[in-house]
Protein backbone atom coordinates (compact mmCIF):
# COMPACT_ATOMS: atom_id res chain seq x y z
CA UNK A 1 0.00 0.00 0.00
CA UNK A 2 1.01 3.43 -0.96
CA UNK A 3 1.33 5.25 2.70
CA UNK A 4 1.86 2.09 4.69
CA UNK A 5 4.87 2.78 6.76
CA UNK A 6 5.81 -0.72 6.77
CA UNK A 7 5.45 -1.12 3.09
CA UNK A 8 7.92 1.85 3.28
CA UNK A 9 10.30 0.12 4.93
CA UNK A 10 9.71 -3.53 2.67
CA UNK A 11 10.46 -1.38 -0.39
CA UNK A 12 13.63 0.79 1.20
CA UNK A 13 11.81 3.76 1.54
CA UNK A 14 11.91 3.76 5.15
CA UNK A 15 15.02 2.46 6.99
CA UNK A 16 15.22 -0.16 9.15
CA UNK A 17 17.48 -2.29 11.29
CA UNK A 18 16.42 -5.80 9.80
CA UNK A 19 17.52 -8.94 11.15
CA UNK A 20 16.18 -11.18 8.87
CA UNK A 21 14.63 -11.75 5.54
CA UNK A 22 13.38 -14.14 2.75
CA UNK A 23 11.01 -13.52 0.10
CA UNK A 24 7.97 -13.48 1.56
CA UNK A 25 8.49 -11.69 5.12
CA UNK A 26 10.96 -9.28 6.72
CA UNK A 27 11.79 -8.75 10.16
CA UNK A 28 13.25 -6.21 12.05
CA UNK A 29 13.96 -4.17 14.88
CA UNK A 30 10.88 -2.03 16.44
CA UNK A 31 11.40 1.89 17.27
CA UNK A 32 9.75 1.66 20.59
CA UNK A 33 10.98 -0.96 21.83
CA UNK A 34 9.50 -2.99 25.16
CA UNK A 35 12.78 -4.40 25.19
CA UNK A 36 16.44 -4.07 23.63
CA UNK A 37 15.71 -6.61 20.83
CA UNK A 38 11.88 -6.71 20.01
CA UNK A 39 11.40 -7.00 16.64
CA UNK A 40 8.29 -6.91 14.54
CA UNK A 41 8.17 -9.62 11.99
CA UNK A 42 5.79 -8.34 8.77
CA UNK A 43 4.71 -10.24 4.97
CA UNK A 44 6.33 -7.76 2.35
CA UNK A 45 3.47 -8.16 0.67
CA UNK A 46 0.76 -6.00 2.48
CA UNK A 47 -2.65 -7.32 4.23
CA UNK A 48 -4.50 -5.00 6.57
CA UNK A 49 -4.80 -7.62 9.08
CA UNK A 50 -4.77 -11.71 10.20
CA UNK A 51 -7.91 -12.30 8.52
CA UNK A 52 -7.11 -11.03 4.97
CA UNK A 53 -3.66 -12.46 5.62
CA UNK A 54 -3.22 -15.82 3.45
CA UNK A 55 -2.40 -18.77 5.35
CA UNK A 56 0.96 -19.68 4.02
CA UNK A 57 1.99 -16.11 4.93
CA UNK A 58 0.70 -16.46 8.29
CA UNK A 59 3.01 -19.75 8.70
CA UNK A 60 6.15 -18.18 7.47
CA UNK A 61 5.33 -15.00 9.48
CA UNK A 62 5.28 -18.19 12.57
CA UNK A 63 8.56 -19.40 11.09
CA UNK A 64 10.43 -16.18 11.53
CA UNK A 65 9.35 -15.29 14.78
CA UNK A 66 10.31 -19.16 15.72
CA UNK A 67 14.23 -18.05 14.49
CA UNK A 68 14.35 -14.57 15.89
CA UNK A 69 13.39 -16.07 19.31
CA UNK A 70 15.12 -18.41 19.44
CA UNK A 71 18.37 -15.97 19.12
CA UNK A 72 17.51 -13.45 21.16
CA UNK A 73 18.92 -15.81 24.28
CA UNK A 74 22.49 -15.29 22.90
CA UNK A 75 21.72 -11.92 21.20
CA UNK A 76 20.75 -9.97 24.17
CA UNK A 77 20.37 -12.38 26.94
CA UNK A 78 17.13 -12.89 26.73
CA UNK A 79 15.23 -14.94 29.63
CA UNK A 80 12.18 -15.79 27.52
CA UNK A 81 10.52 -14.61 24.76
CA UNK A 82 6.72 -13.12 23.84
CA UNK A 83 5.12 -13.69 20.93
CA UNK A 84 2.05 -11.17 20.37
CA UNK A 85 -0.12 -9.58 17.55
CA UNK A 86 -2.53 -6.74 18.20
CA UNK A 87 -5.27 -7.49 15.14
CA UNK A 88 -7.16 -4.59 14.17
CA UNK A 89 -7.62 -0.77 16.32
CA UNK A 90 -9.64 -2.23 18.86
CA UNK A 91 -6.90 -4.67 20.13
CA UNK A 92 -4.48 -2.24 19.80
CA UNK A 93 -3.12 -2.33 16.42
CA UNK A 94 -1.37 1.03 15.21
CA UNK A 95 0.19 0.28 12.22
CA UNK A 96 -2.49 -1.46 9.24
CA UNK A 97 -0.21 -3.68 8.13
CA UNK A 98 -0.30 -7.52 9.61
CA UNK A 99 3.02 -7.63 12.43
CA UNK A 100 4.04 -10.11 14.87
CA UNK A 101 5.78 -8.71 17.92
CA UNK A 102 8.93 -10.96 19.01
CA UNK A 103 9.56 -9.35 22.40
CA UNK A 104 12.73 -10.68 24.72
CA UNK A 105 12.09 -10.79 27.93
CA UNK A 106 14.28 -10.50 31.28
CA UNK A 107 13.64 -11.10 34.91
CA UNK A 108 12.17 -8.59 36.72
CA UNK A 109 11.90 -6.53 33.82
CA UNK A 110 9.04 -4.86 34.79
CA UNK A 111 6.59 -6.15 32.32
CA UNK A 112 3.40 -7.76 33.05
CA UNK A 113 0.83 -9.99 31.17
CA UNK A 114 -2.66 -8.80 30.59
CA UNK A 115 -4.77 -9.60 34.06
CA UNK A 116 -7.23 -12.48 33.90
CA UNK A 117 -10.98 -12.43 34.60
CA UNK A 118 -13.10 -14.81 36.57
CA UNK A 119 -15.71 -16.42 34.62
CA UNK A 120 -18.23 -19.36 35.27
CA UNK A 121 -18.21 -22.77 34.12
CA UNK A 122 -21.64 -21.10 32.45
CA UNK A 123 -20.28 -18.84 30.52
CA UNK A 124 -17.14 -20.91 29.35
CA UNK A 125 -19.49 -23.33 28.19
CA UNK A 126 -22.10 -20.72 26.10
CA UNK A 127 -18.91 -18.86 24.52
CA UNK A 128 -17.53 -22.14 23.70
CA UNK A 129 -20.52 -23.49 21.95
CA UNK A 130 -20.79 -20.46 19.88
CA UNK A 131 -17.43 -20.22 18.94
CA UNK A 132 -17.68 -23.74 17.65
CA UNK A 133 -20.76 -22.73 15.82
CA UNK A 134 -18.96 -20.57 13.39
CA UNK A 135 -15.87 -22.26 12.84
CA UNK A 136 -16.21 -24.16 9.63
Amino acid sequence: MKNCIFCKIVSGGISANRVYENEKILAFLDINPVNLGHTLVIPKDHFDNLEQTPEEIACEMIKAAKKIGSVLYGAVGAKGFNLGMNNKKAAGQVVGHVHLHVMPRFSNDGLKLWPGRETSDNERHKVAKKIRSRIA
